[in-house]
């Protein structure tokens, strides 16, 4: 297969988020400072390192509920139960309310925006202390009621009320990309399970179908030996060889009931649901058409943990500039109006009205270098976000070459398989036709018999495995290609 070749640069990534430079007067980071942190250990992709990057929002991902990879094994059993996976499994509910959270810290991000209302109503009364005044001087009591409003404003002349939105964005879209990776795992891990079942399933009725030869054979050498012509020694080998192939059916019963509650519990139901219908014996799915020679590396960024990543470095080069943001001063806006009076019927008389409106800038001169501390801490987080993409997108090339090359060693290890299969097969009729004329001993009998068993466990097992890598390439490319 032809290497693929990593056409993602996401390690300088950082340079195309906004953020406050150190002049505070940039929105973005120089290029002296991208420079400077590549030499600090943020280790680039230089061979795939375009000229420059632009950032976009796009989301080119496809769920699998859109991309349906699956019914390329056609298999309509199949397809059911993603259906039911894909509407009841509790992974993928939990990470729907995670991008409903992360929705929420947007909305509260942007509510910023707005002025803080506060509406009061009350009454009053107080004593103050004649002493104060003078030895005979008595106290005074007073009392009164008011109804004000109160608002606070906050202009967001310098854009920080913006980044902490964009941030919050970035958030929510990492949610969501959260939640295509749940989903792509589920349909891989559901699709995955299946396949072993009909494996299990496959080797069972194998299993089955060799006892039922191993007894007649058993039968042949016990009337071979009621008749002189044999020994017992061969009736034993035959026992040994038959109840050996019958101690293997307990574990695959076994595999099947594990495999089936496995399956169940992807689907969001218990496994008394659906026993009835997946302990029914099937054939293997279809194996799909094969991969062209190359995949095209523009796949990997669709991926959801390549998106997530990605996303997770918007949100902290976005933090990065609210941090920097803290430099600036802040402009807001303060005013109350109320009415205040003695008796609650002069509340709205001609002389009850006062008000007061409170513009106010405010700067930050001095904090103990605490405002230097963030913004060096925001940079090393982003830098280590773009180390984790970085790595992400690495694992992601990895996984999909590992994937094409065991879907090439599978398939050539299933013809092999299939081919040993049949010689065996014959091996056993030739031995067994001597065995009966007396030309060969029984052992050659026993010798086919478990080579026989032996293969056809082995091709079962090859033909899984192709289609197993089939689904972990459509699970590295994050669907179908």
């Amino acid at each position: 297969m032809k290497s693929i070749t990593l056409l993602i640069a996401g390690a300088a990534l950082f340079s195309s988020f906004p953020v406050a430079a150190d002049d505070m007067t940039s929105g973005q980071f120089s290029a002296d400072e991208t420079a400077k942190a590549a030499e600090q250990g943020v280790k680039l992709l230089r061979d795939s390192l375009p000229q420059s990057w632009t950032y976009s929002e796009g989301r080119p991902q496809t769920l699998p509920s859109y991309d349906k990879w699956w019914q390329a094994f056609a298999d309509p059993l199949l397809d059911q139960l993603m259906d039911k996976a894909e509407s009841n499994n509790f992974n993928v509910l939990s990470a729907l309310k995670r991008i409903e959270v992360a929705q929420k810290e947007v909305e509260l991000a942007r509510s910023a925006y707005f002025p803080q209302i506060n509406a009061s109503a009350g009454w009053g009364r107080t004593q103050n202390a004649g002493a104060v005044s003078g030895k005979n001087v008595p106290s005074s009591v007073g009392s009164s009621f008011s109804v004000g409003v109160t608002a606070n404003w906050e202009i967001d002349l310098f854009g920080r009320v913006a980044a902490e939105a964009k941030a919050a964005k970035a958030g929510w879209n990492a949610s969501r990309a959260d939640y295509e990776g749940v989903m792509v795992a589920l349909c891989a891990s559901l699709a995955k399970a299946y396949i072993n079942l009909r494996t299990y399933q496959a080797q069972y009725e194998v299993a089955m179908t060799h006892i039922a030869s191993q007894e007649k054979v058993l039968k042949i050498t016990e009337a071979r030996f009621e008749a002189g012509i044999g020994d017992m020694l061969e009736v034993t080998q035959a026992r040994i060889v038959l109840s050996s192939t019958k101690a293997t059916i307990p574990g695959l019963e076994s595999l099947i009931r594990s495999t089936i509650n496995s399956i169940a519990v992807l689907c969001g139901e218990f496994p008394s649901e659906l026993t009835d219908e997946l302990a029914k014996t099937a054939p293997m799915p279809a194996m799909p058409p094969l991969p062209p020679d190359g995949v095209p590396a523009d796949l990997l960024r669709r991926r959801p943990d390549v998106l997530q990543a990605e996303f997770d470095v918007a949100q902290l080069a976005a933090q990065a500039g609210v941090a920097k943001k803290d430099f600036l001063p802040t402009l807001s806006i303060s005013g109350s109006i109320s009415t205040e009076a003695r008796r609650i019927d002069g509340l709205f008389g001609s002389h009850s009205l006062a008000y007061s409106v409170a513009p106010t800038l405010t700067w930050t001169v001095f904090d103990g270098l605490a405002r230097n501390i963030r913004v060096a801490e925001a940079k090393l987080n982003m830098q280590a976000g773009v180390d984790n993409y970085n790595m992400t997108v690495l694992n992601a090339a990895s996984e999909v070459e590992n994937a094409m090359s065991r879907i090439s060693s599978s398939i050539a290890e299933a013809a092999l398989e299939k081919e040993v299969m049949e010689l065996s097969s014959k091996s056993l009729d030739l031995s067994m036709d001597l065995y009966k004329r007396g030309l060969s001993n029984f052992t050659n009998v026993v010798d086919a018999q478990l080579n026989y068993l032996t293969y056809q466990n082995s091709y079962i097992t090859a033909n899984a495995d192709a289609m197993v890598a089939m689904v972990e390439l459509y699970e590295a490319l994050g669907g179908g290609y």
